[in-house]
């Protein structure tokens, strides 16, 4: 990623749950109450999906809390927020999603240059042993890497 760039939040159990084919950056349309409550980091994202619908791609399960120090004209907190991508890249995202068991999970929300971002992945379902596998690995690199650390204290 480049070097401006300010992450507001992460999607770890996506990161967990399913395998990552492949990643996109896209950007967000969003309101102006909705931008400041996203840079203040009120937003919650456990089942959120993207899906495709007439061309466009839109984000479902996204909830940005409504911002405190606005007016009577706040936004809807639930509404489907359309991601902004080019036409090449939607149809390439078309083809993925159409085979079995694909979906665009967002994986990643950020602000690159003042604009909110998404990292939207297209992901595949993990099967329990793949799970199992993946906290076995992360496991064994954790007491490598304390048994390492505490041979350098012993030397």
């Amino acid at each position: 990623m480049a070097e401006n760039v300010k992450y507001i939040a992460q999607n770890k159990k996506a990161r967990f749950n399913y395998s990552i084919e492949d990643t996109i950056e896209c950007g967000i349309a969003l309101e102006g109450t909705e931008v400041k409550s996203v840079k203040n980091g009120n937003i919650s994202f456990p089942d959120a999906f993207a899906e495709i619908t007439n061309g466009e791609v839109w984000l479902n399960g996204f909830h940005i809390s409504e911002y405190v120090f606005s007016s009577i004209f706040n936004h809807n907190p639930d509404r489907k927020k359309k991601l902004l991508l080019h036409r090449d890249e939607i149809k390439r995202l078309t083809r993925k999603v159409e085979e079995k068991g694909y979906t665009l999970i967002p994986l990643d929300f950020y602000l690159k240059k003042g604009r909110v971002k998404v990292t939207l992945g297209v992901c595949k379902g993990k099967k329990l042993f793949d799970k199992r596998a993946d906290i076995k690995d992360r496991d064994v690199k954790r007491d490598l890497a304390r048994t390492f650390r505490n041979g350098l204290q012993d030397a």
